[in-house]
């Protein structure tokens, strides 16, 4: 989830307006790169990592930068934390359906909310909620989104082998007219290390995926709600 001003509760960023909660739920449009996430994803119990993330509203020109720490755990399970940015602080906690607990950060850490997970407050600057910020969704989105889909060898990012996914939408993506979305795979980890969305020719988010540890020994503790 990506938040919308200090006042917000927290997430990091992502792309589209489909949600795929489950790899094995996912249409069959696929590339060897999907297939091989699809695969280290169904080995894990649970991921942690940090996402810097840039957003861009075309319309206004409004940016939203944020550095965010993501944690997530099967089946439904993810917390976030503002590091650094507008909101810096804050957190939430997603377990499934339509609220998100909450809180701000300084001195209004200790208080706790529960919103609607689509409630202004616990969404990013464009409106994305805490499972679209999922790894595991935004790779849900190529399958599920009607458009062309390809892969290509797509170079060294901090020195790591990726191949490159692109997905040319039949029709433009909520909430900013999304045409394009591209993901960038380790050829070492198979799982994301760099998201961009296109609206035409912009760049509209752009958010990389750093430190990610699988495996972490996560319980339901470790997200109260």
């Amino acid at each position: 989830m990506r938040l919308k001003g200090s006042s917000s509760f927290v997430l990091a960023a992502a792309v589209a307006a489909a949600l795929a909660f489950s790899p094995a739920a996912r249409a069959d449009q696929t590339t060897p790169a999907i297939t091989a996430f699809d695969t280290a994803f169904a080995g894990i119990h649970d991921y942690q990592c940090q996402i810097k993330a840039h957003e861009l509203n075309p319309k206004t020109g409004q940016t939203q930068d944020r550095v965010y720490q993501y944690s997530f755990m099967k089946p439904n399970f993810a917390k976030t934390l503002i590091l650094s940015g507008d909101g810096q602080g804050s957190g939430g906690v997603w377990a499934g359906g339509d609220q998100v607990s909450g809180h701000q950060g300084g001195l209004l850490s200790g208080i706790h909310l529960k919103v609607s997970v689509h409630d202004p407050r616990a969404t990013s600057m464009l409106g994305y909620t805490i499972p679209d910020g999922l790894m595991q969704n935004i790779v849900g989105v190529m399958q599920t989104t009607p458009g062309t889909l390809t892969q290509t060898a797509g170079g060294d990012i901090n020195g790591e082998p990726t191949e490159r996914v692109v997905l040319k939408t039949a029709n433009p993506l909520p909430p900013v007219g999304i045409t394009q979305l591209v993901i960038y795979f380790s050829k070492a980890t198979h799982w994301p290390v760099r998201e961009i969305s296109y609206a035409g020719s912009q760049i509209v988010v752009d958010q990389s995926f750093v430190d990610l540890k699988t495996n972490t020994g996560l319980t339901q503790n470790d997200f109260p709600f």
